[in-house]
């Protein structure tokens, strides 16, 4: 199946690297901040743009630059399991759910960092759950 981005990134340091320099310094400071609330979590590159999973995929960052992501002029940060939340506050959509920043300005670190934690634990609660099933 061809690939309908047209771009297809082999590493974090490509996909950086592709960016315009106002979405890159987003990217960087969403990251920064996923990478110390999860500092056990795994980052891939899927749809050519970060995932960050521990036991199952909890969240992504996906800057307009990359097609699909339809966050116009700016950068989403996306959370696999969002449906979840327990409240309203993030763009939901079916088993996802996204804020879109156009500067670091706009992002508010206490209540991002409380989202991530919230993610964890509803991927928590899934492992727990599986292996319930499992026993």
């Amino acid at each position: 199946m061809e690939n309908p981005q047209g771009i297809q990134f082999k590493t974090l340091e490509e996909f950086l690297g592709y960016l315009p320099e106002d979405e890159l310094e987003i990217v960087l400071h969403l990251r920064k901040i996923i990478l110390e609330c999860m500092m056990d979590c795994k980052e891939k590159l899927a749809y050519n743009v970060p995932f960050y999973y521990r036991h199952s995929r909890i969240c992504y960052i996906w800057p307009a630059s990359v097609p699909w992501a339809k966050v116009g002029k700016s950068v989403a940060i996306g959370f696999c399991k969002g449906a979840s939340f327990l409240d309203e506050t993030f763009e939901t959509a079916q088993f996802s759910s996204k804020q879109i920043f156009t500067s670091i300005k706009e992002i508010d670190i206490s209540f991002l960092k409380q989202k991530i934690h919230e993610a964890i634990l509803i991927d928590e609660q899934i492992v727990k759950t599986r292996r319930r099933r499992i026993q």
